[in-house]
C-alpha cells in the first residue's frame, strides 16, 4: 500500500478527516515543497498601504494620530512624537517612533523633537525588554527612498526586538516573515506595559 492510501485510511479510521481528498487527483505537478499561504501579504505587494504622494493628506503617519489608539495602532503619544506599531513588521513588537510634524530629514527636526524621538526610542527598548525579553534590538532610520525608506516623506525610527533563532529561511527564500502575534494584540500589550512603566517611575519619584 502506498503512502497516500495509508494516509487516507488513517484519516478515515480516526474519524477526523474522512472527507480529505487524495492530492494525486489535483491539477498540477507534485513536488517536494510545502506551501505557506499568506494572502494578507498582497496588500503590501500591491502597495495598498503606501501613500500615493508625499503630501500630508496621503501620509499614514500624519493620519494615525487623528484616530483612536486602537485604530491607529498607537502605543504612546508624547508631546512632539508618538510611537506606533509597524503595519508590516520585521518581528513581533516592531515599533516606529515618529514626529507628529510631517518632516523627512533628521536635521530638520527641532531640538525638542530630536530629544523626544531619542527618549521614546529608549523607552520603547525598556518596555520591550520588560514584556518580551528580547536578546537585542535593531534601531534604524532610513533617510530617503534610495536608502530604503518605504515612506520617505515622514521620518520614522525603527525599534525592532530580536531573539536568538528568530531568523530562518522564509525571508530569504520566500520573501515572507512569520509573525506570531497580531498587531492589535501586540499594541495592547505594549501600550499597557508602557503606561504601567510610566506610573511606576512617577511613583518612585514621589
Amino acid at each position: 500500500m502506498d503512502r497516500h492510501a495509508e494516509d487516507s485510511q488513517e484519516s478515515t479510521a480516526s474519524g477526523t478527516s474522512a472527507a480529505m481528498e487524495d492530492t494525486r487527483t489535483f491539477a498540477g505537478v507534485p513536488d517536494s515543497f510545502h506551501r505557506l499561504w499568506t494572502p494578507h501579504r498582497m496588500a503590501y505587494i500591491r502597495g495598498e498601504a503606501k501613500p500615493a504622494d508625499e503630501t500630508t493628506q496621503e501620509c499614514p503617519f500624519c493620519s494615525a494620530p487623528a484616530r483612536s489608539d486602537e485604530d491607529g495602532l498607537i502605543v504612546y503619544r508624547g508631546d512632539t512624537c508618538f510611537v506606533v506599531m509597524n503595519l508590516f513588521p520585521y518581528n513581533s513588537g516592531h515599533l516606529l517612533v515618529c514626529p507628529y510634524r510631517h518632516v523627512s530629514d533628521y536635521v530638520d527636526l527641532t531640538a525638542d523633537e530630536r530629544q523626544e524621538l531619542g527618549e521614546l526610542t529608549a523607552m520603547a527598548m525598556r518596555v520591550e525588554r520588560q514584556v518580551s525579553s528580547p536578546h537585542g534590538f535593531n534601531l534604524g532610520m532610513n533617510q530617503g527612498a534610495i536608502a530604503g525608506a518605504g515612506i520617505a516623506a515622514h521620518l520614522h525610527q525603527h525599534v525592532v526586538p530580536r531573539w536568538g533563532g528568530d531568523a530562518n529561511f522564509l525571508p530569504i527564500i520566500a520573501q515572507t516573515k512569520a509573525v506570531p502575534e497580531l498587531l492589535g494584540d501586540a499594541r495592547t500589550r505594549l501600550a499597557t506595559a508602557w503606561h504601567a512603566f510610566i506610573e511606576s517611575e512617577e511613583g518612585s519619584d514621589a
